[in-house]
């Protein structure tokens, strides 16, 4: 008897840590720090650990994202974040070529760090900045949403089953925190919405406090006001996210 109870529980302890899927992460980090002459490359990111599907899927998105921010020399088709830092590196040194008396020193910093995670979701957001020129340098933040349970990314449209509900819930909490009148266009006050009409922007990130809508710099706004964010609670929205998403 006692050992079909001791079978039981260990089943029971099995089930419930394959419900839970918790991860474990270790922090990884580049630089381009060995040349006084390179740019300044500094990325941070979390490395989800293990040799499952899903820590498969975090780290491939993760290491994707980083690589698309940094490429800038077509020659080199990067496959990895230290190939892209020199890919942004030789796009730095091609232009010193050409303008040798004007380039200043070009910087990129990348910075990830987990927002939310449940038993069946994980947020992780991905600041960046670069500087390549110009008047200022471009920061954006980016949202990385995971279905843990299919063990792979999520596409916005993923998060709701009732995504038009949700876009005028959020036009009506954006229109009362930027002080927009409800019976004027959504551009009334200075925003520059295309066709000045309220879309949801292209990041969306489960945090603590609630979801958050994030448009980065000139997404619906100038440069000199920075980036729009917008954060709804969940016990408010549960109603428009889809059913597999507990919050």
């Amino acid at each position: 008897m006692k050992s079909v109870i001791t079978y039981l529980l260990i089943l029971v302890l099995i089930i419930s840590c394959q419900g839970k899927r918790d991860l474990t992460f270790e922090a990884l980090s580049f630089s381009n720090n060995n040349c006084d002459n390179c740019p300044t490359v500094r990325v941070d990111i979390p490395e989800a650990i293990g040799n499952n599907k899903l820590v498969k899927s975090i780290n491939l998105a993760l290491q994707e994202e980083v690589i698309s921010k940094l490429t800038f020399d077509d020659e080199i088709n990067a496959a990895t974040i230290q190939e892209a830092i020199e890919s942004f590196s030789n796009g730095y040194f091609e232009l010193k070529k050409i303008y040798p008396d004007e380039t200043i020193g070009w910087e990129a910093k990348i910075n990830g760090m987990i927002t939310y995670e449940n038993n069946e979701l994980l947020t992780i957001e991905l600041k960046s900045y670069l500087f390549t020129g110009g008047a200022h340098g471009y920061g954006s933040t980016n949202f990385l949403n995971f279905n843990k349970k299919k063990a792979k990314e999520m596409d916005d449209w993923e998060l709701f089953k009732d995504k038009d509900g949700f876009e005028q819930y959020a036009e009506t909490q954006f229109r009362l925190q930027q002080n927009i009148p409800a019976n004027q266009p959504i551009n009334s006050t200075g925003f520059m919405f295309e066709e000045d009409h309220f879309y949801l922007p292209e990041n969306i990130g489960f945090t603590g406090e609630g979801l958050r809508l994030l448009y980065n710099q000139y997404e619906v706004a100038s440069y000199a006001d920075g980036p729009i964010e917008l954060t709804l609670p969940y016990k408010e929205i549960q109603k428009f996210l889809s059913g597999n998403i507990k919050t």
